[in-house]
This record gives C-alpha cells, sequence and structure tokens, in this order.
C-alpha cells in the first residue's frame, strides 16, 4: 500500500462468512442486504475497540463498590452515512455505536472541536466521492485522527488515492480487492450493491 495509510482487514471468522454471501451472484437480494448490515456490524466492532474514549467511576454492587468503565458521553459521535451503501452498513452497525448524530448522504455545515466522526462509505474505488468526504472534513477542521472510515470492500487503487492526500487516515474493510477496467465492479467484488440491497435511494425529480 502507497504511503502510511492504516488499512485494517479484521480476521474474523464472520466477516468472512458474510463477505463470500455478498460474493456470492446467486445470495437472494434479501440476504444480501443481511450479509450488508453484518459487516458494518462486526467491521464497526473492531474500529471501535481502542477508539471510543471511556472513563471509570465507582458503582455500588451488591457485594459493595467496584471500580468500573463507562463510554465518556462528554466527547460526541457524528455518524455521516452514504446512501445506500453506508445507510445499510450503518443499519448493522448503530447496535454496537453509543448515542450518535446521524449525517445522511452530505457532511453537516459545522463539527464540535471534540466529536469523534465515523464515515459510513460506499465501496472505496478510484475517483469515487470518498476522498472527497474526507477532503470536506479536513476544511470544517476535522483531521484524519478524529475520524473513522468504514467500507465494505476497497480498491487498491482507491486506497492509494486517498493514502496521497490523508497518509495517516484509518479504513476499515473486510477485503482488498482489485479494480477491472472493463466494468465498474471490483474484481472478485461484491456485485453492484446499488441494485441488490433493500434500501433504494432515489434521485429527487
Amino acid at each position: 500500500m502507497a504511503m502510511s495509510l492504516k488499512v485494517i482487514v479484521p480476521p474474523h471468522p464472520l466477516l468472512k462468512h458474510w463477505l463470500s454471501i455478498l460474493r456470492d451472484k446467486n445470495t437472494p437480494d434479501i440476504l444480501y442486504s443481511t450479509g450488508y448490515e453484518q459487516i458494518g456490524k462486526w467491521l464497526t466492532y473492531e474500529a471501535l475497540r481502542d477508539w471510543l474514549p471511556y472513563k471509570e467511576e465507582i458503582i455500588e454492587t451488591f457485594c459493595g463498590p467496584k471500580d468500573s468503565f463507562f463510554i465518556n458521553s462528554n466527547y460526541p459521535i457524528r455518524v455521516i452515512s452514504q446512501i445506500p451503501e453506508g445507510l445499510t452498513l450503518w443499519y448493522g452497525a448503530k447496535e454496537v455505536i453509543p448515542n450518535s448524530i446521524l449525517s445522511l448522504g452530505e457532511l453537516p455545515k459545522a463539527i464540535e472541536n471534540n466529536e469523534g466522526i465515523i464515515i459510513y462509505t460506499s465501496q472505496i474505488k478510484k475517483d469515487n466521492n470518498s476522498l472527497d468526504l474526507l477532503k470536506g472534513l479536513d476544511k470544517l477542521g476535522v483531521r484524519s485522527n478524529r475520524i473513522l472510515m468504514i467500507s465494505c470492500i476497497c480498491s487498491k487503487e482507491g486506497l492509494n488515492q486517498i493514502a496521497k492526500f490523508f497518509p495517516e487516515q484509518k479504513i476499515y474493510t473486510s477485503c482488498i480487492d482489485i479494480e477491472n477496467d472493463q466494468s465498474s465492479y471490483l474484481n472478485p467484488g461484491i456485485g453492484d450493491p446499488m441494485l441488490r440491497l433493500s434500501t433504494k435511494f432515489q434521485e429527487k425529480n
């Protein structure tokens, strides 16, 4: 991988299982959508492991006081989901994310200085808008250390493009494929989620 982009492909067996479901062209659309949600859930579970701030408090148990740990709500989380792929990833991930603010399809006008950002993006490929999102956040003063980017799958070419501008960005994905010169699909890829996900997006007339 070019430069020092931090791309994490967790070796979780459930991720491998659901990725195989998505790769199979005979998978029914409803199961395809479920697989996409599950990949969002397990990638988020792995991504939050060392990212969420927590605080220590003393609680009273049935057997006396005990040191305990809670997520620190003084550091808000904003989720930015691209439609429909990122939104479907978030559907699966929301049960493991503490309270958050959801921005659909576009960046907010302002972001708090202590706000952590999770981006659920479409497949990261060359010349898609994942890089534009990062550039937009950079203009809002949000640096890579405050951002987690989560994508179902990525291409080497798309990741190299991000690395040129944001070499310290951390990205979680289920696999890294290569781009197909003859089509818009990755190889071996997961087909076209726009045609197979149960959540459809229609442009305004």
